[in-house]
């Protein structure tokens, strides 16, 4: 009796955690999947930042002019991408996502046809208005794999691609661009979104647990004036990478005074330090609720401070953008877990947020660094402008989000002995 009695808990506990896991096969190759469809997007993204000068000379407008698609592009993701979350509140996540990558194919496919520049603004704004909605989608689903408390590795693995689109993809589509046409740069594009939207619908889970929420569910999110604190946050604190990586090339040419053939691989530095970063950052944010933001930010403003002093030695600058790369992006998983925190109803809206708070900061970084250079500060002068921004955010931070949850968590204070006879009389 006791071994049948044995054998039956036994059976029952292998029934309980079967059940705990998820119910999909082949984990690594969703993980893969969604990380192949996160490199297309980031190749899509900063490789329009390499052939601006090629469109710009084709479709026969300015540089300045020009610029207006890389803006419409962020635009895309700020406000495009929210909004498509919200109209797809009730979408199942797989569905999103393979309806998210056809319309990635469609924008960027007609970016590659677009006539004139207004043309390629409209189709960028389009490309861009995937980025947010996909990533929040796609943690999700990563989230689901992984199973419970690993949400800060499941952003990480999601934002992996992106990492290893700013080492290989950027680079790559750049090359292209430059040899065969800015148009071809955008169809090398859609040919890797192809590739994902196929691993996609081969991998993607098919389960009701990925269900979507009611569209007031997901409104009712913004509510929340913490949310809303993290957003600002990660606004704030991330321009400081932005106020670095949009100056590389001026770093190594005018601060470091070598040849531009050195720019690319200062470029590739910086996208190893994120993808380490990145890594790393996703496992601290699934075991402490502050120390990656709060180690990202403190350590990449140090970082900031040694190029601004020393920056023009390229063996400093070098490790620096490495340095650079890896804390800020130690600092986005631990992000992206306090945003579902906040609101573990609308984690779709969440990542769409965060990513909409990334492109924010992409802006203030480089007004910042703008700001700096017009004043006539010199190249390096740029990495003070984030690191005013940076310190800002993590004071924010600091002041609003950490500092009610170290009250609640200190413990009661306990009276000597002496002094509660002192007051007990």
């Amino acid at each position: 009796m006791h071994k049948h009695a044995y054998e039956g808990q036994c059976a029952a506990e292998e029934r309980r955690r079967t059940a705990a896991k998820p119910a999909t096969r082949g984990p690594k190759r969703t993980l893969f999947a969604l990380a192949l469809g996160t490199f297309a997007i980031g190749t899509g993204e900063f490789g329009s930042n390499g052939i601006i000068q090629l469109f710009a000379s084709d479709l026969d407008v300015s540089i300045p002019v020009a610029t207006y698609a890389i803006t419409a592009y962020a635009f895309g993701v700020v406000i495009g991408s929210p909004a498509i979350t919200l109209l797809a509140a009730r979408v199942n996540r797989r569905a999103l996502l393979l309806g998210l990558i056809v319309l990635f194919l469609a924008g960027n496919g007609l970016s590659a046809l677009a006539p004139n520049i207004t043309m390629l603004v409209v189709f960028r704004f389009v490309a861009g208005s995937v980025q947010g909605a996909f990533f929040g989608a796609g943690a999700v689903v990563a989230a689901y794999v992984y199973g419970p408390g690993k949400g800060g590795k499941a952003f990480a693995t999601v934002m992996g691609g992106l990492t290893v689109a700013t080492i290989f993809g950027s680079p790559l589509g750049t090359f292209i661009g430059q040899h065969a046409g800015w148009r071809v740069m955008y169809w090398a594009v859609v040919a890797v979104g192809l590739l994902a939207g196929i691993a996609l619908i081969a991998w993607l889970p098919r389960t009701d647990e990925l269900r979507g929420g009611s569209v007031m569910q997901e409104l009712g999110a913004l509510r929340r004036v913490n949310v809303w604190l993290m957003v600002t946050v990660a606004a704030l604190g991330i321009s400081s990478i932005f106020a670095v990586y949009t100056f590389i090339g001026p770093f190594v040419t005018d601060a470091a005074g070598r040849d531009a053939s050195l720019i690319p691989i200062a470029l590739a530095v910086f996208g190893v330090g994120m993808a380490v970063g990145n890594s790393l950052g996703g496992s601290i944010a699934d075991r402490y609720e502050h120390r990656g933001l709060i180690w990202g930010y403190g350590g990449v403003l140090a970082v900031l401070a040694v190029i601004g002093v020393t920056g023009g030695d390229l063996v400093i600058l070098l490790p620096c953008l490495f340095a650079v790369g890896a804390t800020m992006m130690f600092a986005i998983p631990t992000i992206q877990v306090r945003l579902t925190a906040f609101a573990p109803d609308a984690p779709t809206l969440m990542g769409a947020l965060n990513l909409a708070a990334l492109n924010l900061a992409n802006s203030l970084g480089a007004i910042g660094g703008a700001i700096t250079l017009n004043a006539g500060w010199g190249t390096l002068s740029t990495v003070w402008a984030g690191v005013v921004l940076t310190t800002a955010g993590l004071l924010l931070y600091l002041a609003t989000v950490a500092a009610p949850a170290r009250r609640r968590a200190r413990p009661p204070q306990v009276l000597p002995v002496s002094q509660v006879v002192r007051t007990r009389g």
